[in-house]
């Protein structure tokens, strides 16, 4: 996976306290994520825990996300210790998710497995404004997202953009002479 220190593209805006049934709900655990098989099935999976009613995350035709990035508030991926809702998100095309706060286990899995980049926003940083399908561009070095009413400011990403970049934590020690 390449990460691009500056991304743009459109957003999927959700709330606090997203789950990772939710993002995966647990019937489909027994998909093997290793398997190219499993990871096409896991991306089409992809946010199928959401409410009824929610705008649809997958586009059917593709089977893969309408969208670029997440954007939550607080405690995003609270629950299991799901790798394999880390893994659906990655394969649906999701680059990163954004928000307030992340559960710590999920903000881990995303850097092991190097699927998504959790970006996490400063605490002055305030989506409220941002909407599903609007464009945004991340800097990741310049630590902001640009949207249409300003820029939000957010935490460092320093070295865990490398990671996941790499493929996760075993490819960047492998690929840094580490391991």
């Amino acid at each position: 996976m390449t990460i691009n220190k500056i991304m743009r593209g459109t957003v999927y805006v959700l709330g606090d306290n997203i789950d990772t049934d939710q993002i995966l709900t647990a019937e489909y655990l027994k998909i093997n994520p290793a398997s190219e098989e499993g990871r096409e099935e896991l991306a089409s999976l992809a946010m199928c825990g959401l409410p009824e009613g929610s705008l649809p995350f997958i586009n059917p035709k593709t089977r893969l996300a309408g969208y670029d990035f997440i954007v939550a508030g607080k405690n995003f991926g609270c629950g299991s210790s799901r790798e394999h809702a880390v893994v659906a998100l990655g394969a649906s095309g999701v680059k990163a998710v954004i928000a307030q706060s992340f559960a710590r286990i999920f903000f881990r899995n995303c850097v092991s497995t190097g699927q998504l980049m959790p970006v996490a926003l400063n605490s002055n940083s305030d989506t409220g404004t941002m909407k599903t399908g609007d464009v945004i561009d991340i800097d990741l070095d310049a630590h902001c997202i640009t949207t249409r009413d300003g820029v939000l400011n957010t935490a460092p990403v320093g070295e865990l953009a490398n990671i996941v970049a790499a493929g996760g934590l075993f490819a960047y020690g492998r690929q840094t002479g580490k391991i």
